[in-house]
Protein backbone atom coordinates (compact mmCIF):
# COMPACT_ATOMS: atom_id res chain seq x y z
CA UNK A 1 0.00 0.00 0.00
CA UNK A 2 2.82 2.41 0.81
CA UNK A 3 3.98 2.63 -2.83
CA UNK A 4 0.42 3.40 -3.93
CA UNK A 5 0.14 6.13 -1.31
CA UNK A 6 3.48 7.65 -2.29
CA UNK A 7 2.46 7.75 -5.94
CA UNK A 8 -0.80 9.60 -5.18
CA UNK A 9 -0.01 11.63 -2.06
CA UNK A 10 3.80 11.83 -1.97
CA UNK A 11 3.76 15.45 -3.11
CA UNK A 12 1.29 16.36 -0.33
CA UNK A 13 2.36 14.35 2.75
CA UNK A 14 5.72 13.80 4.40
CA UNK A 15 7.09 10.26 4.31
CA UNK A 16 6.43 9.61 8.01
CA UNK A 17 2.74 10.43 7.59
CA UNK A 18 2.47 8.16 4.55
CA UNK A 19 4.05 5.37 6.60
CA UNK A 20 1.47 5.88 9.36
CA UNK A 21 -1.40 5.91 6.86
CA UNK A 22 -0.19 2.61 5.38
CA UNK A 23 -0.16 1.03 8.87
CA UNK A 24 -3.74 1.91 9.85
CA UNK A 25 -5.67 2.40 6.59
CA UNK A 26 -7.56 -0.21 4.59
CA UNK A 27 -7.78 -0.37 0.80
CA UNK A 28 -11.20 -0.48 -0.85
CA UNK A 29 -11.88 -1.08 -4.54
CA UNK A 30 -15.14 0.13 -6.05
CA UNK A 31 -17.00 -0.16 -9.34
CA UNK A 32 -18.91 2.41 -11.37
CA UNK A 33 -22.37 2.92 -9.84
CA UNK A 34 -21.49 1.64 -6.35
CA UNK A 35 -23.05 3.63 -3.50
CA UNK A 36 -20.08 4.22 -1.20
CA UNK A 37 -21.85 6.41 1.37
CA UNK A 38 -25.60 6.83 1.73
CA UNK A 39 -27.91 9.29 3.42
CA UNK A 40 -28.18 8.56 7.15
CA UNK A 41 -25.00 6.47 7.40
CA UNK A 42 -22.67 6.93 10.33
CA UNK A 43 -19.19 7.36 8.87
CA UNK A 44 -16.37 5.92 10.96
CA UNK A 45 -13.56 6.22 8.43
CA UNK A 46 -12.40 9.00 6.12
CA UNK A 47 -11.76 8.14 2.45
CA UNK A 48 -8.74 9.25 0.44
CA UNK A 49 -9.18 8.67 -3.27
CA UNK A 50 -6.31 6.81 -4.96
CA UNK A 51 -7.82 6.76 -8.44
CA UNK A 52 -11.22 7.02 -10.07
CA UNK A 53 -13.98 9.59 -9.60
CA UNK A 54 -16.92 9.86 -7.18
CA UNK A 55 -19.93 12.16 -7.38
CA UNK A 56 -21.36 13.69 -4.21
CA UNK A 57 -25.14 14.16 -4.08
CA UNK A 58 -27.34 16.07 -1.62
CA UNK A 59 -30.88 15.05 -0.76
CA UNK A 60 -33.47 17.83 -1.09
CA UNK A 61 -36.80 18.39 0.62
CA UNK A 62 -38.75 16.81 -2.26
CA UNK A 63 -36.85 13.51 -1.87
CA UNK A 64 -34.83 14.22 -4.97
CA UNK A 65 -31.08 14.54 -5.30
CA UNK A 66 -28.78 17.31 -6.45
CA UNK A 67 -25.21 16.90 -7.67
CA UNK A 68 -22.87 18.97 -5.50
CA UNK A 69 -19.44 18.12 -6.88
CA UNK A 70 -17.08 15.38 -8.06
CA UNK A 71 -13.98 14.19 -6.22
CA UNK A 72 -11.00 12.77 -8.09
CA UNK A 73 -7.55 11.26 -7.50
CA UNK A 74 -5.88 12.83 -4.47
CA UNK A 75 -9.14 14.28 -3.11
CA UNK A 76 -11.31 13.59 -0.11
CA UNK A 77 -14.85 14.67 0.72
CA UNK A 78 -15.09 17.54 3.21
CA UNK A 79 -18.65 16.63 4.17
CA UNK A 80 -17.50 13.10 5.00
CA UNK A 81 -14.74 14.53 7.22
CA UNK A 82 -17.29 16.67 9.04
CA UNK A 83 -19.50 13.64 9.71
CA UNK A 84 -16.51 11.62 10.94
CA UNK A 85 -15.29 14.27 13.35
CA UNK A 86 -18.77 15.19 14.54
CA UNK A 87 -20.07 11.60 14.75
CA UNK A 88 -23.20 12.67 12.87
CA UNK A 89 -25.26 10.96 10.17
CA UNK A 90 -24.29 11.52 6.57
CA UNK A 91 -26.25 14.16 4.66
CA UNK A 92 -24.72 13.18 1.32
CA UNK A 93 -24.69 10.18 -0.98
CA UNK A 94 -21.38 9.23 -2.62
CA UNK A 95 -21.75 7.28 -5.87
CA UNK A 96 -18.85 5.93 -7.92
CA UNK A 97 -18.65 7.73 -11.25
CA UNK A 98 -15.95 5.32 -12.46
CA UNK A 99 -14.16 2.23 -11.20
CA UNK A 100 -11.51 3.15 -8.67
CA UNK A 101 -9.79 2.65 -5.36
CA UNK A 102 -9.60 4.48 -2.06
CA UNK A 103 -8.04 4.11 1.36
CA UNK A 104 -10.10 4.39 4.53
CA UNK A 105 -8.58 6.12 7.57
CA UNK A 106 -9.93 5.65 11.14
CA UNK A 107 -11.45 8.81 12.61
CA UNK A 108 -9.18 8.64 15.66
CA UNK A 109 -6.13 9.05 13.42
CA UNK A 110 -7.68 11.98 11.58
CA UNK A 111 -7.83 13.94 14.84
CA UNK A 112 -4.38 12.82 16.01
CA UNK A 113 -2.70 13.87 12.75
CA UNK A 114 -4.25 17.34 12.83
CA UNK A 115 -1.97 18.17 15.73
CA UNK A 116 0.98 16.08 14.57
CA UNK A 117 1.48 16.85 10.88
CA UNK A 118 1.36 20.26 9.22
CA UNK A 119 0.84 18.65 5.80
CA UNK A 120 -2.26 16.85 7.11
CA UNK A 121 -3.71 20.07 8.54
CA UNK A 122 -3.10 21.85 5.24
CA UNK A 123 -4.70 19.00 3.32
CA UNK A 124 -7.82 18.97 5.51
CA UNK A 125 -8.24 22.77 5.45
CA UNK A 126 -7.62 22.97 1.69
CA UNK A 127 -10.14 20.18 1.13
CA UNK A 128 -12.78 22.09 3.10
CA UNK A 129 -11.99 25.24 1.14
CA UNK A 130 -12.11 23.54 -2.27
CA UNK A 131 -15.34 21.69 -1.56
CA UNK A 132 -16.92 24.88 -0.19
CA UNK A 133 -16.08 26.68 -3.43
CA UNK A 134 -17.60 23.84 -5.44
CA UNK A 135 -20.79 23.88 -3.37
CA UNK A 136 -21.06 27.64 -3.80
CA UNK A 137 -20.70 27.10 -7.55
CA UNK A 138 -23.51 24.54 -7.40
CA UNK A 139 -25.69 27.06 -5.55
CA UNK A 140 -24.85 29.77 -8.09
CA UNK A 141 -25.78 27.39 -10.90
CA UNK A 142 -29.15 26.76 -9.31
CA UNK A 143 -29.84 30.40 -8.54
CA UNK A 144 -28.50 32.17 -11.59
CA UNK A 145 -28.04 29.76 -14.50
CA UNK A 146 -30.59 28.54 -16.99
CA UNK A 147 -30.98 24.79 -17.31
CA UNK A 148 -29.16 24.75 -20.66
CA UNK A 149 -26.12 26.40 -19.04
CA UNK A 150 -26.24 23.95 -16.15
CA UNK A 151 -26.40 21.05 -18.61
CA UNK A 152 -23.36 22.37 -20.51
CA UNK A 153 -21.37 22.70 -17.26
CA UNK A 154 -22.45 19.22 -16.22
CA UNK A 155 -21.35 17.61 -19.50
CA UNK A 156 -18.05 19.47 -19.40
CA UNK A 157 -17.32 18.33 -15.83
CA UNK A 158 -18.32 14.75 -16.63
CA UNK A 159 -15.92 14.82 -19.55
CA UNK A 160 -13.09 16.05 -17.33
CA UNK A 161 -13.53 13.52 -14.51
CA UNK A 162 -14.04 10.61 -16.93
CA UNK A 163 -11.21 11.81 -19.22
CA UNK A 164 -13.29 11.23 -22.36
CA UNK A 165 -15.51 13.15 -24.76
CA UNK A 166 -17.92 10.19 -24.84
CA UNK A 167 -20.40 10.51 -21.93
CA UNK A 168 -22.11 7.21 -21.15
CA UNK A 169 -25.10 8.52 -19.19
CA UNK A 170 -28.78 8.12 -19.93
CA UNK A 171 -31.04 11.14 -20.17
CA UNK A 172 -32.73 9.96 -16.96
CA UNK A 173 -29.44 9.75 -15.07
CA UNK A 174 -28.56 13.29 -16.14
CA UNK A 175 -32.01 14.46 -15.07
CA UNK A 176 -31.49 12.95 -11.59
CA UNK A 177 -28.11 14.69 -11.18
CA UNK A 178 -29.50 18.06 -12.32
CA UNK A 179 -32.77 17.60 -10.44
CA UNK A 180 -34.98 18.11 -13.46
CA UNK A 181 -37.09 15.93 -15.75
CA UNK A 182 -35.92 13.54 -18.45
CA UNK A 183 -38.10 15.36 -20.97
CA UNK A 184 -36.31 18.66 -20.29
CA UNK A 185 -32.89 17.01 -20.58
CA UNK A 186 -33.82 15.28 -23.84
CA UNK A 187 -35.10 18.53 -25.34
CA UNK A 188 -31.98 20.47 -24.36
CA UNK A 189 -29.65 17.73 -25.62
CA UNK A 190 -31.43 17.72 -28.96
CA UNK A 191 -31.01 21.49 -29.17
CA UNK A 192 -27.28 21.14 -28.45
CA UNK A 193 -27.03 18.53 -31.17
CA UNK A 194 -28.75 20.86 -33.65
CA UNK A 195 -26.18 23.53 -32.72
CA UNK A 196 -23.35 21.10 -33.51
CA UNK A 197 -22.06 21.02 -29.93
CA UNK A 198 -22.79 17.34 -29.25
CA UNK A 199 -23.71 14.17 -31.14
CA UNK A 200 -26.33 11.88 -29.63
CA UNK A 201 -25.85 8.13 -29.86
CA UNK A 202 -28.03 5.29 -28.62
CA UNK A 203 -26.15 4.83 -25.34
CA UNK A 204 -23.88 7.85 -25.11
CA UNK A 205 -23.37 11.55 -25.78
CA UNK A 206 -20.33 12.63 -27.79
CA UNK A 207 -19.04 16.11 -26.98
CA UNK A 208 -17.91 18.11 -30.01
CA UNK A 209 -17.66 21.80 -29.17
CA UNK A 210 -17.91 21.91 -25.38
CA UNK A 211 -14.84 22.90 -23.37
Amino acid sequence: MIDTLKETYGYLFEEKLIEEISQVATLKNFNEGDVLIDFGDYIKKMPLLIHGAIKILREDFDEGELLLYFIEKGDTCAMTMACCLGDTKSEIRAVAETNGQLVMIPVSKMEEWLGKYKSWRNYVFNSYNNRLKEMLTAIDNLAFMNMDERLLNYLSEKSIVNKTKDIKSTHQEIAFDLHTSRVVVSRLLKALENEGRIRLHRASIELLNIK
